[in-house]
């Protein structure tokens, strides 16, 4: 009985060691895994297009407030908001008592100066003759001719004042300086308006200006990237830019920068750009915002794709091939306008080779296939 005991407690054991090796080898490393298959590029030298972003803010070509000239009430709108308007159409009528009143009294005051000057004329021509045959004297004359002419200075000084009043009745109607759109119109019919109030804006938009800029930094990189002597020839120099709207469209024409403002900001350590751009189809409009686009040409760098990369503590990382197995490589990059390649400008040499793919299953040292 003893002896078939220890025989089955023997057979347990056994059985249990074998089990729990079996269990044990399941957590072992497998040294002996088959290396797969990864996709690799060799880095080749290429010059790479990026594009600096910067946000804008459109403005026509003339942005013109539009004032009344003189005191007085609204009597009549001719024009509706987003109207589009040619240079000298009417907008506004004002009725200005003042105005009118001030011409009625000038012409009253041309009228009594030119009898005055009839007057004196009448007097000159009856003094002469008596002059001439000594029956008065030349004194009496000269004083005659004197009022003439102090009479044809009153009727000059008259119709000035004249013309003065009629300019300023003219005033009462109120005409666009510049063909353009018409923008919100924040009085009515009626109201009291003077030069301090704006009646409107005209946006004369057939070419439109894009404000945007830069600091320090970026304004003395993006000088020293173009040829030329001085700050006119270097902006001649620069390429033609890109305008993508509030909705993410791009807008169709290109732009050219103009001027690039001669001061700094101080509050803001920035430098003010302005770049035109056509609007033949009207498309874009004063006070609308977008994105310029500046592109730039990297030389010899290399370019690759990002899902190839991977960041570690804010650092971007490849895999780069080394023998049978691969290395962890720290990169510097800059990403291209579509957002889904990079192009390297540090950390990789010519002839190269990084894995492109599957870099989620890829560790420090792992052995792989080369495809």
């Amino acid at each position: 009985m003893n002896c078939k005991t220890f025989i089955i407690l023997s057979m347990t054991g056994v059985l249990f060691l074998s089990c729990k090796k079996q269990d044990a080898s399941q957590y072992l490393p497998q040294q002996n895994q088959t290396p797969e298959h990864y996709p690799t590029t060799v880095m080749q030298e290429t010059n790479v297009i990026l594009e600096n972003i910067y946000p804008a803010t459109i403005r026509g070509q003339e942005d013109i407030e539009i004032r009344p000239r003189i005191d007085g009430f609204i009597e009549q709108i001719n024009i509706d908001e987003g109207s589009v308007v040619r240079k000298g159409q009417t907008l506004f009528r004002i009725n200005s008592p003042q105005s009118i009143q001030a011409v009625e009294t000038a012409r009253a005051t041309v009228t009594t100066a030119q009898s005055n000057l009839n007057t004196a004329q009448l007097n000159v021509d009856r003094m002469r003759p008596l002059a001439e045959k000594n029956i008065i004297s030349n004194v009496q004359l000269e004083t005659y001719e004197n009022q003439y002419s102090a009479a044809v200075a009153s009727l000059r000084q008259a119709q000035a004042s004249l013309t003065q009043s009629e300019a300023t009745l003219s005033w009462t109607n109120v005409t666009s300086p510049v063909d353009g759109i018409v923008g919100s119109i924040p009085y009515r019919q009626g109201s009291l308006v003077s030069s301090s109030n704006v009646l409107t804006t005209i946006a004369n938009t057939s070419n439109v200006y894009a404000y945007f800029s830069l600091n320090e930094k970026e304004l003395l990189e993006l000088l020293e990237s173009y040829p030329g002597n001085t700050q006119a020839e270097k902006i001649k120099n620069m390429p033609m830019v890109t305008l993508t709207l509030a909705d993410g469209t791009v807008y169709p024409e290109k732009g050219r920068i103009e001027t690039i403002a001669g001061v700094v900001n101080t509050s803001t350590g920035s430098t003010n750009f302005r770049a035109e751009f056509a609007n033949p189809q009207g498309l874009l409009r004063s006070g609308s915002s977008g994105q310029i686009s500046i592109p730039h040409t990297l030389k010899n760098v290399f370019e690759i794709p990002q899902k190839a990369t991977f960041n570690l503590q804010d650092k971007i990382l490849v895999y780069k091939v080394q023998g049978d197995s691969v290395v962890q490589t720290v990169i510097t990059v800059e990403a291209t306008p579509d957002g889904q390649r990079y192009a390297v400008t540090g950390g990789l040499n010519s002839g190269e080779r990084i894995v492109t793919d599957g870099i989620a299953t890829l560790s420090n040292g792992k052995k792989i296939l080369v495809d």
